[in-house]
């Protein structure tokens, strides 16, 4: 697991202070990579999931009180606290 972290983090250290056409080209090449090898549906799937997560972990991760009451919608209320 430390391995696969700091292989992430090597990976980020590397694209910061690179021209923006290099980190398109590898955002092309991963994404023409996950059609061949998901297909397109797939990867559609795989696009809105990882937008839908970060979407939720903007809107309710970095706001307690928001995540709380997001959860009051959908457990019954006071059942997590």
């Amino acid at each position: 697991m430390i391995a696969v972290k700091s292989f992430w983090q090597h990976i980020m250290d590397s694209l910061k202070g690179r021209n923006p056409g290099s980190i398109g080209a590898v955002l092309g090449f991963a994404l023409a990579l996950s059609l061949v090898v998901f297909g397109l549906i797939k990867t559609l799937f795989l696009i809105g999931m990882t937008l839908l997560g970060y979407f939720l972990g903007v809107r309710y991760f970095s706001n307690k009180e928001a995540f709380r009451n997001l959860l009051d919608k959908i457990l019954p209320p006071g059942m997590f606290r």
